[in-house]
Protein backbone atom coordinates (compact mmCIF):
# COMPACT_ATOMS: atom_id res chain seq x y z
CA UNK A 1 0.00 0.00 0.00
CA UNK A 2 1.67 3.37 -0.79
CA UNK A 3 2.38 6.40 1.41
CA UNK A 4 -0.75 8.49 1.88
CA UNK A 5 0.79 11.90 0.81
CA UNK A 6 -0.73 15.40 2.86
CA UNK A 7 -0.82 18.83 1.73
CA UNK A 8 0.29 22.20 2.83
CA UNK A 9 -1.89 25.08 1.59
CA UNK A 10 0.94 27.47 1.35
CA UNK A 11 0.06 31.05 0.09
CA UNK A 12 2.85 31.71 -3.26
CA UNK A 13 2.98 27.81 -4.48
CA UNK A 14 -0.64 26.83 -3.77
CA UNK A 15 -1.02 22.98 -2.52
CA UNK A 16 2.43 21.46 -1.90
CA UNK A 17 2.23 17.65 -1.34
CA UNK A 18 3.76 16.24 1.73
CA UNK A 19 4.96 12.92 2.79
CA UNK A 20 4.15 11.50 6.32
CA UNK A 21 7.90 11.17 6.96
CA UNK A 22 8.33 15.00 6.54
CA UNK A 23 5.23 15.61 8.24
CA UNK A 24 6.62 13.51 10.98
CA UNK A 25 9.90 15.69 10.68
CA UNK A 26 7.89 18.92 10.78
CA UNK A 27 6.25 17.61 13.56
CA UNK A 28 8.98 17.87 16.06
CA UNK A 29 9.72 21.12 18.06
CA UNK A 30 13.06 22.07 16.36
CA UNK A 31 11.00 22.20 13.04
CA UNK A 32 7.80 23.81 14.95
CA UNK A 33 9.95 26.64 16.35
CA UNK A 34 10.48 28.20 12.64
CA UNK A 35 6.64 28.87 12.48
CA UNK A 36 7.83 31.75 15.61
CA UNK A 37 10.82 33.11 13.60
CA UNK A 38 10.10 35.62 11.20
CA UNK A 39 11.71 35.16 7.68
CA UNK A 40 12.72 39.49 7.32
CA UNK A 41 13.03 39.44 10.94
CA UNK A 42 12.16 43.17 12.11
CA UNK A 43 11.08 44.28 8.50
CA UNK A 44 7.46 44.08 9.82
CA UNK A 45 8.23 47.84 11.51
CA UNK A 46 8.82 49.41 7.80
CA UNK A 47 6.74 46.98 5.45
CA UNK A 48 3.60 45.30 8.08
CA UNK A 49 3.03 42.51 5.96
CA UNK A 50 6.08 41.23 6.28
CA UNK A 51 5.15 38.97 9.02
CA UNK A 52 5.96 35.52 7.23
CA UNK A 53 8.14 32.76 8.77
CA UNK A 54 10.90 30.26 8.32
CA UNK A 55 8.37 27.42 8.47
CA UNK A 56 6.48 28.70 5.39
CA UNK A 57 10.10 29.87 3.88
CA UNK A 58 11.31 26.08 4.23
CA UNK A 59 8.17 24.58 3.06
CA UNK A 60 8.20 26.58 -0.27
CA UNK A 61 11.77 25.70 -0.15
CA UNK A 62 11.48 22.41 -0.21
CA UNK A 63 8.67 22.40 -3.35
CA UNK A 64 10.90 24.59 -5.62
CA UNK A 65 13.89 21.54 -4.82
CA UNK A 66 11.45 18.94 -6.00
CA UNK A 67 10.52 20.54 -8.72
CA UNK A 68 14.19 20.68 -9.80
CA UNK A 69 15.19 17.22 -8.86
CA UNK A 70 12.38 15.99 -11.00
CA UNK A 71 13.41 17.95 -14.09
CA UNK A 72 16.93 16.61 -13.53
CA UNK A 73 15.92 13.21 -13.27
CA UNK A 74 17.11 12.44 -9.95
CA UNK A 75 16.21 8.98 -8.81
CA UNK A 76 13.54 8.55 -6.61
CA UNK A 77 15.61 8.38 -3.21
CA UNK A 78 17.79 11.69 -3.85
CA UNK A 79 14.96 13.55 -5.04
CA UNK A 80 13.33 12.79 -1.28
CA UNK A 81 17.11 13.74 0.00
CA UNK A 82 17.12 17.08 -1.86
CA UNK A 83 13.63 17.65 -0.52
CA UNK A 84 14.61 16.96 3.21
CA UNK A 85 17.76 19.31 2.76
CA UNK A 86 15.94 22.03 1.36
CA UNK A 87 12.73 21.35 4.06
CA UNK A 88 15.71 21.51 7.03
CA UNK A 89 18.27 24.23 5.48
CA UNK A 90 16.89 27.17 8.07
CA UNK A 91 16.30 25.11 10.95
CA UNK A 92 19.14 26.46 12.64
CA UNK A 93 18.32 30.28 12.22
CA UNK A 94 18.14 32.44 15.57
CA UNK A 95 15.49 34.59 16.39
CA UNK A 96 14.40 37.16 13.76
CA UNK A 97 16.54 35.15 11.41
CA UNK A 98 19.58 36.98 9.67
CA UNK A 99 19.20 39.73 12.42
CA UNK A 100 20.54 37.84 15.53
CA UNK A 101 22.60 35.89 12.90
CA UNK A 102 25.28 39.87 12.43
CA UNK A 103 26.19 39.43 16.70
CA UNK A 104 26.47 35.61 16.80
CA UNK A 105 30.03 34.04 16.38
CA UNK A 106 28.71 31.24 13.83
CA UNK A 107 26.26 30.80 10.75
CA UNK A 108 23.12 29.42 10.82
CA UNK A 109 23.88 26.61 8.66
CA UNK A 110 26.42 25.75 11.39
CA UNK A 111 23.37 26.14 13.68
CA UNK A 112 21.44 23.95 11.53
CA UNK A 113 23.93 20.98 11.61
CA UNK A 114 24.30 21.27 15.34
CA UNK A 115 20.33 20.90 15.22
CA UNK A 116 20.40 17.92 12.69
CA UNK A 117 23.28 15.97 14.98
CA UNK A 118 22.22 16.75 18.39
CA UNK A 119 18.40 16.89 18.87
CA UNK A 120 15.84 14.18 18.58
CA UNK A 121 15.07 14.75 15.37
CA UNK A 122 18.34 13.37 14.04
CA UNK A 123 16.96 9.90 14.98
CA UNK A 124 14.06 10.16 12.74
CA UNK A 125 15.67 11.45 9.96
CA UNK A 126 18.63 8.48 10.81
CA UNK A 127 15.67 6.03 9.65
CA UNK A 128 15.46 7.04 6.01
CA UNK A 129 18.80 9.11 5.45
CA UNK A 130 22.51 9.58 6.31
CA UNK A 131 22.61 12.65 8.36
CA UNK A 132 26.34 13.73 6.73
CA UNK A 133 24.55 13.12 3.25
CA UNK A 134 21.76 16.16 4.72
CA UNK A 135 24.21 18.37 6.19
CA UNK A 136 26.57 18.32 3.12
CA UNK A 137 23.84 19.12 0.70
CA UNK A 138 22.50 22.49 3.22
CA UNK A 139 26.52 23.18 3.14
CA UNK A 140 26.60 23.13 -0.72
CA UNK A 141 29.16 20.36 -0.09
CA UNK A 142 27.37 17.40 -1.69
CA UNK A 143 26.94 16.72 -5.56
CA UNK A 144 23.49 18.21 -4.87
CA UNK A 145 24.35 20.76 -2.62
CA UNK A 146 24.18 23.44 -5.69
CA UNK A 147 19.97 22.90 -5.34
CA UNK A 148 19.84 24.47 -2.08
CA UNK A 149 23.05 26.19 -1.44
CA UNK A 150 24.45 27.61 -4.93
CA UNK A 151 24.69 30.60 -6.62
CA UNK A 152 21.15 30.66 -8.29
CA UNK A 153 19.50 28.03 -5.67
CA UNK A 154 15.90 26.95 -4.87
CA UNK A 155 16.30 28.78 -1.41
CA UNK A 156 17.04 32.11 -3.18
CA UNK A 157 13.86 31.82 -5.79
CA UNK A 158 11.44 30.99 -2.88
CA UNK A 159 12.48 34.39 -0.84
CA UNK A 160 12.47 36.47 -3.72
CA UNK A 161 8.93 35.78 -4.56
CA UNK A 162 8.14 34.71 -0.90
CA UNK A 163 9.66 38.64 0.38
CA UNK A 164 8.43 40.42 -2.70
CA UNK A 165 4.81 39.54 -2.23
CA UNK A 166 4.34 39.64 1.85
CA UNK A 167 6.31 43.27 1.49
CA UNK A 168 3.73 44.24 -0.80
CA UNK A 169 6.56 44.78 -3.27
CA UNK A 170 6.69 43.90 -7.00
CA UNK A 171 10.15 43.53 -7.55
CA UNK A 172 10.51 39.91 -6.56
CA UNK A 173 8.15 38.89 -9.30
CA UNK A 174 10.17 36.07 -11.27
CA UNK A 175 10.21 32.89 -13.29
CA UNK A 176 10.68 29.51 -11.23
CA UNK A 177 9.78 28.03 -14.42
CA UNK A 178 11.93 29.21 -16.80
CA UNK A 179 14.93 29.24 -14.61
CA UNK A 180 14.11 25.39 -13.53
CA UNK A 181 13.56 24.25 -17.28
CA UNK A 182 16.91 25.40 -18.85
CA UNK A 183 18.88 24.16 -15.63
CA UNK A 184 21.40 20.72 -15.95
CA UNK A 185 23.11 19.82 -12.71
CA UNK A 186 27.03 18.72 -13.82
CA UNK A 187 29.89 19.60 -10.90
CA UNK A 188 27.67 22.66 -10.59
CA UNK A 189 24.13 24.00 -11.69
CA UNK A 190 24.43 25.23 -14.78
CA UNK A 191 21.55 27.35 -16.53
CA UNK A 192 21.31 27.09 -20.26
CA UNK A 193 21.81 30.13 -22.53
CA UNK A 194 17.94 29.67 -23.53
CA UNK A 195 16.92 30.75 -19.61
CA UNK A 196 19.45 33.78 -19.33
CA UNK A 197 16.49 36.23 -19.39
CA UNK A 198 14.48 34.44 -16.74
CA UNK A 199 18.01 34.69 -14.59
CA UNK A 200 18.47 38.67 -15.32
CA UNK A 201 15.37 39.27 -14.17
CA UNK A 202 15.71 37.39 -10.76
CA UNK A 203 19.28 39.42 -10.59
CA UNK A 204 17.51 42.86 -11.42
CA UNK A 205 14.85 41.82 -8.29
CA UNK A 206 17.47 41.30 -6.07
CA UNK A 207 18.87 44.45 -7.41
CA UNK A 208 16.18 46.29 -6.45
CA UNK A 209 14.75 44.16 -3.17
CA UNK A 210 17.76 45.63 -1.65
CA UNK A 211 17.67 49.08 -1.19
CA UNK A 212 13.83 49.26 -1.01
CA UNK A 213 13.78 45.86 1.42
CA UNK A 214 16.39 44.17 3.22
CA UNK A 215 18.99 47.40 3.12
CA UNK A 216 16.61 50.48 3.70
CA UNK A 217 17.12 52.32 5.81
CA UNK A 218 14.89 52.17 8.80
CA UNK A 219 15.65 48.37 8.16
CA UNK A 220 19.23 49.03 9.07
CA UNK A 221 18.66 51.29 11.93
CA UNK A 222 16.37 48.65 14.06
CA UNK A 223 18.54 45.67 12.93
CA UNK A 224 21.38 47.38 14.35
CA UNK A 225 19.28 48.59 17.34
CA UNK A 226 18.49 44.88 17.77
CA UNK A 227 21.97 43.57 17.38
CA UNK A 228 23.44 45.62 20.01
CA UNK A 229 20.75 44.31 22.70
CA UNK A 230 21.09 41.36 21.70
CA UNK A 231 24.66 41.75 22.26
CA UNK A 232 24.26 43.02 25.78
CA UNK A 233 22.38 40.44 26.62
CA UNK A 234 24.61 37.82 25.65
CA UNK A 235 27.99 39.88 27.16
CA UNK A 236 25.76 40.35 30.43
CA UNK A 237 25.46 36.56 30.04
CA UNK A 238 21.49 36.75 29.97
CA UNK A 239 21.63 34.96 27.01
CA UNK A 240 23.83 31.91 25.75
CA UNK A 241 25.05 32.51 22.44
CA UNK A 242 25.35 28.37 22.07
CA UNK A 243 22.01 27.96 22.94
CA UNK A 244 20.49 30.88 20.50
CA UNK A 245 19.13 28.01 18.06
CA UNK A 246 16.93 27.16 20.97
CA UNK A 247 14.97 30.55 21.32
CA UNK A 248 12.54 31.85 19.11
CA UNK A 249 11.31 35.77 18.70
CA UNK A 250 9.19 35.81 21.50
CA UNK A 251 11.44 34.22 24.23
CA UNK A 252 14.07 37.06 23.50
CA UNK A 253 11.90 39.75 23.17
CA UNK A 254 10.55 38.73 26.52
CA UNK A 255 13.79 38.05 28.11
CA UNK A 256 15.10 41.89 26.88
CA UNK A 257 12.02 43.29 27.83
CA UNK A 258 12.03 41.81 31.65
CA UNK A 259 15.58 42.71 31.71
CA UNK A 260 17.32 46.12 32.74
CA UNK A 261 19.59 49.18 31.57
CA UNK A 262 20.32 49.70 27.73
CA UNK A 263 18.48 46.52 27.19
CA UNK A 264 15.12 47.42 28.38
CA UNK A 265 15.49 51.17 26.70
CA UNK A 266 16.60 49.83 23.50
CA UNK A 267 13.54 46.87 23.20
CA UNK A 268 10.89 49.65 24.46
CA UNK A 269 12.14 51.89 21.91
CA UNK A 270 11.77 48.99 19.33
CA UNK A 271 8.22 48.31 20.50
CA UNK A 272 7.25 51.78 20.15
CA UNK A 273 8.84 52.35 17.10
CA UNK A 274 10.95 54.89 18.18
CA UNK A 275 13.70 54.27 16.73
CA UNK A 276 16.82 56.15 16.16
CA UNK A 277 17.23 58.81 13.61
CA UNK A 278 19.62 59.36 10.64
CA UNK A 279 21.81 62.51 10.85
CA UNK A 280 24.12 61.90 8.04
CA UNK A 281 24.44 59.75 5.04
CA UNK A 282 27.39 58.96 2.74
CA UNK A 283 26.97 57.46 -0.26
CA UNK A 284 29.82 54.63 -1.46
CA UNK A 285 29.74 55.64 -4.69
CA UNK A 286 31.18 58.72 -4.73
CA UNK A 287 34.66 57.19 -4.00
CA UNK A 288 36.92 55.47 -6.74
CA UNK A 289 37.04 52.21 -4.51
CA UNK A 290 33.95 51.67 -2.22
CA UNK A 291 34.66 48.02 -1.34
CA UNK A 292 37.69 49.53 1.20
CA UNK A 293 34.43 50.33 3.71
CA UNK A 294 34.31 46.98 4.31
CA UNK A 295 37.42 46.28 5.59
CA UNK A 296 36.68 48.31 8.54
CA UNK A 297 36.39 45.94 11.13
CA UNK A 298 33.47 46.29 13.80
CA UNK A 299 36.01 47.29 16.75
CA UNK A 300 37.15 50.25 14.29
CA UNK A 301 33.46 51.27 14.25
CA UNK A 302 32.56 51.22 17.66
CA UNK A 303 36.02 53.55 18.33
CA UNK A 304 34.52 55.62 15.47
CA UNK A 305 31.29 55.80 17.35
CA UNK A 306 32.63 56.40 20.80
CA UNK A 307 34.87 59.59 19.74
CA UNK A 308 31.54 61.01 17.83
CA UNK A 309 29.78 60.23 21.60
CA UNK A 310 32.56 62.26 22.83
CA UNK A 311 32.97 64.97 21.02
CA UNK A 312 28.60 65.11 20.96
CA UNK A 313 28.67 64.90 24.52
CA UNK A 314 26.28 62.14 24.29
CA UNK A 315 25.56 58.04 25.58
CA UNK A 316 28.04 56.05 23.29
CA UNK A 317 25.32 53.60 23.29
CA UNK A 318 23.04 56.38 21.68
CA UNK A 319 25.85 56.29 18.55
CA UNK A 320 25.80 53.90 15.57
CA UNK A 321 27.35 54.31 12.61
CA UNK A 322 26.37 51.72 10.12
CA UNK A 323 27.51 50.34 6.72
CA UNK A 324 24.90 48.92 4.32
CA UNK A 325 25.28 45.04 3.65
CA UNK A 326 27.97 44.36 1.02
CA UNK A 327 26.08 44.05 -2.08
CA UNK A 328 27.97 40.34 -3.06
CA UNK A 329 25.03 39.28 -5.60
CA UNK A 330 26.50 35.41 -5.73
CA UNK A 331 23.46 34.99 -8.86
CA UNK A 332 26.02 36.55 -10.81
CA UNK A 333 28.49 33.71 -10.86
CA UNK A 334 25.75 31.71 -11.98
CA UNK A 335 27.59 28.82 -14.95
CA UNK A 336 25.86 29.36 -18.06
CA UNK A 337 26.05 27.24 -21.29
CA UNK A 338 26.23 28.04 -24.87
CA UNK A 339 27.81 26.49 -27.56
CA UNK A 340 29.28 23.68 -24.97
CA UNK A 341 31.36 26.51 -23.33
CA UNK A 342 30.88 27.54 -19.77
CA UNK A 343 30.50 30.92 -18.60
CA UNK A 344 29.49 33.02 -15.83
CA UNK A 345 25.94 35.22 -16.35
CA UNK A 346 28.12 38.35 -15.77
CA UNK A 347 30.87 37.52 -18.74
CA UNK A 348 27.96 36.93 -20.86
CA UNK A 349 25.29 39.02 -19.98
CA UNK A 350 25.48 42.96 -20.28
CA UNK A 351 22.59 43.40 -18.03
CA UNK A 352 24.48 41.88 -15.57
CA UNK A 353 27.74 43.40 -15.86
CA UNK A 354 26.20 45.91 -15.86
CA UNK A 355 24.29 46.06 -12.09
CA UNK A 356 28.17 44.28 -10.99
CA UNK A 357 29.22 47.95 -11.63
CA UNK A 358 25.42 49.50 -10.46
CA UNK A 359 25.59 48.01 -6.95
CA UNK A 360 27.66 50.31 -5.41
CA UNK A 361 25.35 53.28 -6.20
CA UNK A 362 23.06 51.70 -3.29
CA UNK A 363 25.12 51.20 0.07
CA UNK A 364 25.85 54.32 1.99
CA UNK A 365 27.47 54.20 5.77
CA UNK A 366 25.10 56.31 8.17
CA UNK A 367 25.30 57.87 11.36
CA UNK A 368 22.05 57.07 13.66
CA UNK A 369 20.81 58.74 17.11
CA UNK A 370 17.99 58.71 19.22
CA UNK A 371 15.99 62.38 17.69
CA UNK A 372 16.16 64.50 20.78
CA UNK A 373 19.99 64.57 19.68
CA UNK A 374 19.12 64.94 15.56
CA UNK A 375 19.60 68.90 15.76
CA UNK A 376 23.20 68.41 17.37
CA UNK A 377 24.48 67.04 14.08
CA UNK A 378 23.29 69.36 11.53
CA UNK A 379 26.91 70.15 10.90
CA UNK A 380 28.42 66.95 11.15
CA UNK A 381 31.33 65.88 8.87
CA UNK A 382 32.14 62.17 8.86
CA UNK A 383 35.59 62.78 7.22
CA UNK A 384 36.82 63.64 10.86
CA UNK A 385 36.52 60.46 11.88
CA UNK A 386 37.16 58.20 9.19
CA UNK A 387 39.61 58.79 6.12
CA UNK A 388 37.78 58.68 3.69
CA UNK A 389 39.39 57.36 0.38
CA UNK A 390 39.56 59.34 -3.15
CA UNK A 391 36.19 60.35 -4.29
CA UNK A 392 35.00 59.37 -7.71
CA UNK A 393 34.69 62.46 -10.43
CA UNK A 394 32.01 60.92 -12.12
CA UNK A 395 28.56 62.81 -11.28
CA UNK A 396 26.35 60.30 -12.62
CA UNK A 397 27.46 58.00 -9.70
CA UNK A 398 24.82 60.09 -7.67
CA UNK A 399 22.14 59.50 -9.75
CA UNK A 400 20.53 56.32 -8.95
CA UNK A 401 20.41 56.91 -5.39
CA UNK A 402 18.77 60.25 -5.82
CA UNK A 403 15.85 57.70 -7.42
CA UNK A 404 16.52 55.29 -4.52
CA UNK A 405 15.37 58.17 -2.02
CA UNK A 406 11.84 58.48 -4.10
CA UNK A 407 11.41 55.01 -3.41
Amino acid sequence: MSEKNHFIRDSIHGNVKISMFERNIMDFPEFQRLRRIKQLGLIYLIYPGANHTRFEHSIGTMHIAYKLANHLELSYENAELVRISAMLHDIGHGPFSHVSEGVISFSHEKLAEHVIKNTPIKDKLSEKFNIKDIIDIINGRDPFGPIVSGELDVDRMDYLIRDSHYAGVSYGVIDIERIISNMKLEKYLVLDIKGIQAAEATLVSRYFMYPSVYQHHTTRIVNEMFRRTLKLAIDNDIIKEKDIYKYDDADLISVFRNSEGYIKEFINRIDNRDLFKRVNTTKLNIFKNPEVFYKISKDELRNVEEKIAFDYNIDKEYVILNIAEYPKFDEMKTKVSSDGKLYHLNEISSIVKALSKARFNMPDISLYVPKEYKNQFEKFKLEKYIDLPEKNKNEFNTTHYDQIKLI
